[in-house]
């Protein structure tokens, strides 16, 4: 009889088949017309850029879209060649000349971009393929309203001169995860208007789009002609007041697992882990799981990240160290090697990252984001 390996010493699951009902369950909240942009940017939200692209395509995802240039062409470089690809995080000196050979949809934000822009397009002797950012409220990236006029114009003498085709013109919002912040007509009508200034202008944009996770959940008149669900294709719910997971049809795609390393006794009133800021009340077991910060569990989630042992869900005791973090076993004594999950779709008592996003005061993206690499992903549901 051949023996089953042990488990690893910790692992990040990643549900390949829950991403892609998680893409159909978005592809029914659009109109029929609506494209979709599947965001992969950080390593698609910690989970893996390229099998998660490739997941979403097969969904019916349309587009896909990054922050940077690299992790736009790494796609590329994998062989995604034949569907459109967004980056919009550039900054001077970027490549932009691969860019343009890559066939990428280059986000233009201010003239310095499309300066660099034409100057590439002229080395390479070939048209790139721009999106135009508006800024409509959001106060990062993005044009402002009373410099849209001249960027779209320089944009146009560009386009007739061969060196750049105008493909979109979008925005993003500030708090479409908030139910009726009022942050958020308003955003629509600057951006509703600077379309317009820019259609009368003579750009013909292939897509126009703002819309993101929780847009594209809960706001069908910001759908346009696309939208660029991120967390959601993700499963996770982009904000509690939209509601969980569940509430949204989405399923977690990410279990963060690993094995416990030591189960030992020990007395009443012994210190656990730097500072001692947790003191054991009485004689109890103590159990150690080998991630620590250095894996992306948050420093700020000591004392109450929660984590599930046997049929019972602990909580972190004391600080959460580099490599590892312990929990109280109140006496109970699961053997080296035993399970501890700390978060997963929730469907049989475990926690999920909006468990661990309350105990560390942040939000459950970054929970998934910030995993390190040393925390091997292992693909499921292919």
């Amino acid at each position: 009889m051949t023996e089953t390996p042990p488990p690893r010493r910790a692992r990040a699951e990643i549900d390949l088949g829950a991403l892609r009902a998680n893409v159909r369950t978005l592809r029914a909240r659009v109109a029929p017309h609506v494209r979709i942009m599947g965001v992969v940017k950080a390593d698609a939200y910690g989970h893996g850029a390229v099998r998660c692209a490739r997941a979403a395509l097969d969904a019916g995802a349309d587009w896909l879209g990054t922050a940077t240039p690299h992790e736009a062409l790494a796609l590329r470089a994998a062989g995604i060649t034949d569907v459109p690809v967004m980056c919009w995080l550039w900054t001077p000196g970027d490549p932009w000349d691969e860019g343009i050979e890559a066939g990428l949809d280059m986000s233009v934000s201010g003239l310095w971009a499309l300066e660099e822009v034409r100057a590439a397009a002229r080395r390479t002797g070939r048209t790139a393929r721009v999106q135009l950012k508006a800024d409509t409220g959001l106060g990062r990236n993005g044009c402002q309203p009373a410099d849209w006029p001249q960027l779209v114009g320089e944009a146009l003498r560009a386009q007739e001169e061969g060196l750049v085709r105008v493909t979109g013109l979008w925005s993003h919002f500030a708090c479409a995860d908030e139910p009726g912040h009022p942050s958020v007509a308003g955003q629509l009508d600057t951006f509703r208007s600077m379309l317009d200034h820019a259609e009368k202008a003579g750009v013909e944009p292939e897509v126009r789009h703002i819309a993101n996770s929780p847009a594209t959940l809960t706001l069908p008149e910001t759908h346009f002609d696309l939208v660029r669900p991120g967390i959601a294709m993700y499963g996770v719910s982009p904000s509690p007041e939209l509601g969980t997971s569940a509430e949204l049809g989405l399923r977690p795609v990410m279990s963060l697992k690993a094995s416990v390393a030591l189960v030992k006794r020990v007395p009443a009133g012994h210190g656990v882990s730097y500072g001692h800021h947790y003191v054991t009340g009485g004689e109890t077991t103590l159990g150690l799981v080998p991630l620590g910060y250095a894996d992306g569990v948050p420093r700020h989630a000591s004392g109450r990240g929660p984590v599930l042992i046997g049929d019972r869900v602990r909580t972190v005791a004391g600080r959460v160290a580099m490599d590892q973090f312990v929990v109280d076993l109140e006496g109970d004594t699961p053997l080296p090697g035993t399970e501890a999950v700390l978060f997963g779709p929730g469907d049989r008592g475990e926690p999920t990252a909006e468990d661990w996003a309350v105990a560390a005061d942040t939000i459950a993206y970054e929970i998934v984001t910030r995993l390190g690499a040393r925390v091997p992903r292992v693909y499921v549901g292919e």
